[in-house]
């Protein structure tokens, strides 16, 4: 059985709503006023009866001939998605990936405030990025500088202290690119993106369409 969320929408649902969030912006963005579940699922890389059913957990149905209006179902998954506010983000680790992800203007029209930056070198802070002074973490005042987002982009040995730190300052979302795995109290949501580890699957793709095209030109099967 699909795990669900407090609300009863499946989380595979949840991680599929950005990406029709991401779709419905680009057709708002073109003028559109409505749109087929045939066409958002084309736009979003999912089957049409994939679209209608977990549009349906939010209370959405198209109409027969008409399909979704895209400026009301963009209201719902952001609402959905909790995206009616902005959320403030703190990116602790000021190298070459939490500098681009700083600068990145996409977190705003996503949501998402960067509102602190953080490190622990001493010739990193008192710096400025992106027109934010680089702070120590544990110098951050959670009453003057309240966070909800922690982005952990930290070497791997850092990044179970940053989630300590993280988790007193009352942050209870956290994005890491460090690899590892990181142990937080059962209140606390982490998202964990390793790069290596998407490109071995990428590479394990790669590999058996490599195997079926060998297996193709010499009539082998293996």
């Amino acid at each position: 059985m699909a795990e669900s969320t407090r609300r009863g929408v499946p989380e595979a649902t949840v991680g599929r709503l950005p990406g029709y969030l991401q779709a419905l912006s680009g057709l708002a963005d073109q003028g559109r006023r409505s749109v087929s579940s045939e066409e958002l699922a084309a736009l979003a890389g999912v089957r049409s009866a994939q679209v209608r059913k977990d549009l349906s957990h939010l209370g959405s149905y198209g109409v027969r001939g008409v399909g979704y209006d895209v400026a009301r179902l963009s209201e719902q998954v952001s609402a959905e998605l909790g995206l009616s506010q902005d959320w403030p983000v703190v990116i602790v680790g000021m190298g070459n990936l939490g500098r681009a992800l700083a600068a990145y203007g996409g977190l705003a029209t996503r949501g998402f405030r960067v509102v602190a930056v953080a490190d622990r070198d001493p010739a990193v802070v008192g710096t400025t990025v992106e027109g934010m002074p680089v702070c120590r973490l544990e110098d951050l005042d959670p009453l003057t500088t309240p966070v909800s987002v922690g982005v952990i982009t930290t070497p791997g040995d850092q990044a179970q202290s940053v989630a300590d730190q993280l988790v007193a300052l009352g942050v209870r979302s956290i994005l890491t690119f460090a690899p590892g795995v990181l142990t937080v109290p059962a209140d606390v949501d982490v998202r964990a993106v390793d790069l290596g580890t998407e490109l071995q699957i990428l590479a394990f793709h790669q590999h058996q369409r490599s195997l079926v095209t060998a297996e193709a030109q010499t009539g082998v099967v293996s």
